[in-house]
């Protein structure tokens, strides 16, 4: 019987993996590569499999905000746009079955980043052979989906910025450079090489993991403790049915940066004080949890173009460019997404209309300096917890300063040709927009997010009060129990976080095949 479709497990597994995403698949794949091994999958969502929808890369913009998404919103922003929506995928292979697939091997000085926090053995030396075991399909955006605009808009960046064209982003580590993206995908029918495709697809369909039991449209709400052990995890099946999952070794959240703080302060994992305000029994005091949210906010320019735009791409967003404007920066300080459609849902808000054609470039910020919270607003597991990003809040206003910087290089690289010759009219901010205090207030208020939150369960040294877990993993003052996901980021990665993510679930996968049964050091 394939995992997908097997009951629920009588027995207790000797792994429980809550979150059947992007570490989740690594994880559950690489534990029950040994057949004395068992692990239980809990994924809140179904199956991708035989879902077009998902498995079509080009189809990604189609997810959001539908029935596949958790869909969190965000509280006021005083400085920033605060009618984002941030996406979180409800389905097997999490947000790597439901983003850009966007694949960006992590840059040494983000690594190193991470050693500097103090998290031990996570410097690029350490890290980069995790990238090599990576079973993606990792390629630069095939020849036919390179359309003739993202190709002279490269043509047109690399001239206008003084950057080099770069074939292949994860050849060499870069500082700056524009050219076509890497993506975790099929060039030859469009599909996906997500998480689940890649590590958990080939075992489902041959049925030769009878050690691996993935339970579909299962939501984990509460984790059992005994003591400071953690030894299972209750469970809501579609039916309602309320089940306690137990495990005997270890528990290993993956549910990602919002849905894991969630379910440890439900758990009574958290800040004390906070918990006792909402009325949550304290299991662990952990002041961390919930702190350093993180993100990659972007704005918008959108130009009118005369016609159509050619219909070959890979998934609308094929291109971009990487800016380094500081020569201390240990690497890129400004990012541009080149969108070969229109992306003005947050303009379209106040007051601009969205061309029949046209194109964008995204300012983005890769080392963002503000950091928010995250929060609960009620002691009901289903209440959606409260996400404050605190935007564009850092003291000496560098993250709206380097927006201000995007849009005036977006200008020039609008003007320069190749690309100038496709682009008529400026939609918006619009050329009247001009002095930095104009352009400021525009590219804040329509600004949005690029799906990338992390940070909220931040790694660092052993003993760190500020660190949720240490540099193995595991929580700190609990037993039995490990997170893998985002949530651990205590930075924001300069580039696309996604394949950070996969290469923390073989990280913790060998951490745990590392680990004495009955747990113990592994350095």
């Amino acid at each position: 019987m394939p995992p997908s479709s097997r009951p629920a497990r009588p027995e207790p597994a000797d792994y429980v993996v809550v979150g059947g995403g992007t570490a989740g698949c690594v994880i559950a794949s690489r534990l029950t590569e040994d057949p004395d091994v068992t692990v239980t999958v809990i994924e809140g969502g179904p199956t991708d499999i035989d879902r077009e929808d998902v498995l079509t890369l080009r189809r990604w913009l189609g997810l959001l905000g539908g029935d596949l998404d958790y869909d969190y919103p965000t509280t006021e922003q005083p400085r920033g746009n605060s009618h984002i929506r941030h996406s979180r995928a409800r389905v097997l292979g999490g947000c790597s079955s439901h983003n850009t697939l966007i694949s960006f091997k992590p840059l040494p000085g983000d690594w190193d980043e991470w050693a500097e926090a103090g998290a031990d053995g996570w410097d690029a030396a350490s890290m980069d052979p995790y990238f090599a075991r990576l079973r993606n399909h990792i390629v630069p955006v095939d020849e036919k989906d390179r359309n003739a605009i993202a190709r002279d808009f490269v043509e047109a960046a690399t001239a206008a910025a003084g950057v080099p064209r770069v074939e292949g982003f994860n050849r060499r580590p870069f500082h700056e450079g524009a050219g076509f993206f890497d993506l975790a995908y099929h060039p030859e029918n469009n599909k996906r090489s997500s998480a689940s495709v890649a590590y958990l697809h080939p075992h489902i369909e041959a049925g030769d993991r009878p050690n691996l039991s993935i339970l579909l449209e299962t939501w984990a709400y509460k984790l059992e403790f005994d003591g400071n052990r953690a030894t299972g995890v209750h469970v809501r099946t579609k039916d309602g049915e309320e089940i306690l999952l137990r495990a005997t070794r270890e528990v290993i959240v993956c549910a990602g940066a919002v849905d894991t703080p969630r379910l440890l302060l439900h758990s009574g994992v958290g800040p004390a004080k906070d918990l006792e305000a909402l009325g949550i029994p304290v299991v662990h005091d952990a002041p961390g949890v919930g702190e350093n949210l993180l993100d990659h906010p972007e704005s918008v320019i959108v130009w009118e173009t005369d016609g159509p735009i050619p219909e070959n791409s890979a998934m609308d967003s094929d291109a971009g460019l990487f800016v380094r404007r500081d020569p201390g920066s240990r690497g890129p300080d400004l990012m541009f997404h080149f969108y070969q459609i229109p992306f003005t849902d947050n303009p379209e808000r106040i007051g601009y209309e969205r061309p029949e054609h046209g194109v964008s470039m995204t300012p983005n910020i890769p080392k963002p300096r503000s950091r928010g919270r995250l929060h609960l607003t009620s002691a009901d597991p289903e209440a959606k917890p409260a996400l404050d990003f605190r935007y564009f809040t850092d003291e000496d206003d560098y993250d709206a300063r380097t927006l201000v910087d995007g849009i005036k290089l977006a200008r020039e690289i609008a003007k320069t040709e190749p690309l100038a010759h496709w682009l008529g009219r400026e939609v918006c901010p619009g050329p009247e927009v001009t002095s930095d205090e104009d352009i400021s207030a525009y590219a804040r208020e329509v600004a949005h997010t690029v799906y990338h939150p992390a940070g909220t369960c931040r790694i660092g040294a052993p003993g760190d009060p500020a660190a949720v877990v240490d540099p193995q993993l595991r929580i700190q003052g609990l037993d039995g129990i490990r997170i893998a996901d985002a949530s651990v980021f205590p930075a924001m990665p300069a580039v696309n976080p996604m394949i950070g993510v996969l290469m923390v679930g073989e990280k913790c996968a060998e951490l745990l095949r590392r680990t004495p049964t009955h747990g113990g050091d592994v350095r």
